[in-house]
């Protein structure tokens, strides 16, 4: 075994995140560090690490956004890097160059690629001029006026987006010229507000798209692979609720093609570290880059049970200077996998937040599942932070095999006291559309049947035997103690037997 690249490293996120990367650097022989605010004080990431600091309340603005306080606590507990997980500051320019200038290793890409592909009409400009195919679009529009005059040129329908977002905030489909005023003003508002940058462009909007990302792994000796592709089009508010790799639509033509375009925007930004390419595909077969997200994705883990690759010990190998163990030959997938993201919201209520207690939670098992998890039973979900509870995965032979396992994982995994997507995931994984692998990242909408209230079959078993059960309660009342007299009871709380009641 060769030494661990680093002998303490911060994790500096939350959740089933924080969880992934203590896992991955427990197996390295890397001791780590949690932070963690006052609502996290018992969370399951803070029991799984070697040790961990507190960092603020429970406002993320004011913990696990603080990038002076998780330097500090970096500093105290001796961390020699730290691995920000996905959301937060894992993005963050400034976050990265802070914990350079206090010698501490980011493991994430350099600055210069995160700002050159967090500025949107920036990343666009640059990977047209590296010959990557682009949605045709619009520069940074000046007001109303002359979004109306690039939507024509361009031709409805377009897409109003946030130049310094992402996540949906700050964009809006645009259909027709008549709408286009009032949803500028809308997506320049929401992009002001979300991210401090109001800034607006253009870009064509394809129809029936399917959402197809690339994961990329660079290293700082020059090399560059690409680990294929996920289809993440099963979204709702532009936030992925299911992602799977392969893609079922993507052949080993087609995936070398998008490969090929993922590794030549990495290389035009300059990328190190893990990264992934986002990229629409249109019914003609057509791909577009979108954007490219300078982190750990969400979704990762269907990516790691189809190439046997793990994508945060990679990472942390990279940022400790290591070059890539894999040729791009070497890397073949391997069967098919899919990822639910069980959320603590009530999909039949629009996907309403829905925090509070777990009472009880029974993970599922067997072959081909693996459990993301960041919480337990009796763990209460803070209200401040993102409602996933864990990422459910399943690997199989072939598609339909990993389908039907995570339809079978789903009927195992049970969630009490709170209101969580399993069912919701459930009905996905049996939908005939989704089978025969007809998505666009306008499924649900096109399947409304999907998230309204329907009975469980399994409540119903429930109710049932619960009548049965009173019945033959009322019985044993009966002949116990007879028609008139109340029946003693046994100290479990059950009518005692007539030799008992004498």
């Amino acid at each position: 075994m060769s030494a661990p690249p680093f002998g303490k490293l911060l994790v500096a996120n939350r959740g089933e995140i924080a969880v992934r990367v203590i896992r991955a650097c427990r197996e390295m022989g890397i001791r780590t560090v949690a932070v963690y605010s006052e609502a996290d004080r018992d969370a399951l990431h803070v029991r799984y690490a070697d040790e961990a600091h507190a960092i603020g309340p429970p406002p993320s603005r004011e913990s696990y956004l603080r990038i002076d306080r998780i330097l500090e606590a970096a500093k105290r507990a001796g961390a020699a890097a730290i691995h920000p997980g996905y959301g937060f500051l894992s993005e963050n320019p400034e976050f990265a160059r802070a914990c350079s200038a206090e010698g501490i290793v980011f493991v994430g890409p350099p600055v210069s690629a995160m700002e050159a592909m967090g500025d949107k009409v920036r990343s666009r400009e640059l990977m047209t001029r590296a010959g990557v195919a682009v949605v045709p679009g619009s520069p940074p529009l000046k007001d109303a006026a002359d979004a109306a005059a690039h939507a024509e040129r361009i031709g409805y329908p377009v897409l109003l987006k946030a130049s310094a977002g992402g996540g949906g905030r700050g964009m809006r489909a645009v259909r027709a010229a008549s709408e286009l005023p009032s949803l500028f003003a809308q997506a320049k508002g929401e992009a002001g507000s979300a991210f401090g940058d109001d800034t607006i462009f253009l870009e064509k909007l394809v129809v029936r798209p399917r959402h197809v990302e690339v994961q990329v792994l660079a290293d700082a000796h020059g090399r560059c692979i690409h680990l294929g592709e996920r289809e993440c089009s099963i979204q709702r508010r532009h936030q992925k609720l299911i992602e799977e790799a392969p893609s079922p639509v993507i052949d080993h033509d087609a995936r070398a093609r998008i490969g090929e375009m993922a590794v030549r925007a990495a290389r035009a930004c300059g990328y190190v570290s893990a990264g992934t390419v986002e990229m629409l595909r249109g019914d003609d077969g057509s791909f577009y880059f979108m954007e490219m997200n300078t982190r750990l994705q969400v979704e990762h883990p269907v990516t790691e049970m189809v190439y046997g690759v793990d994508l945060v010990k990679a990472m942390i190998e990279i940022a400790a200077g290591r070059p890539l163990a894999w040729s791009q030959e070497e890397l073949l997938p391997r069967g098919h996998a899919i990822e639910c993201r069980i959320i603590a919201e009530d999909p039949e209520r629009g996907f309403v937040p829905a925090p509070g207690a777990i009472r009880a939670l029974r993970a599922p098992g067997g072959p081909g599942i693996r459990w993301d998890s960041g919480v337990y039973g009796g763990f209460t979900i803070p209200v401040h932070y993102d409602p996933m509870l864990a990422k459910l995965v399943a690997w199989g032979a072939d598609r339909d095999e990993a389908a039907t396992r995570m339809a079978r994982a789903l009927d195992e995994l049970r969630v009490d006291g709170v209101k969580t997507s399993i069912s919701f995931h459930r009905r996905v994984m049996t939908h005939p559309a989704f089978r025969a692998g007809d998505l666009h990242t306008g499924f649900l909408a096109e399947h409304p049947e999907l998230t309204q209230p329907q009975s469980d079959p399994r409540l119903e078993e429930i109710a049932v035997l619960a009548a049965a059960v009173a019945h033959f309660r009322r019985l044993e009342q009966v002949s116990s103690g007879g028609a008139g007299r109340p029946a003693r009871r046994s100290g479990w709380g059950r009518p005692a037997p007539r030799s008992w009641a004498r």
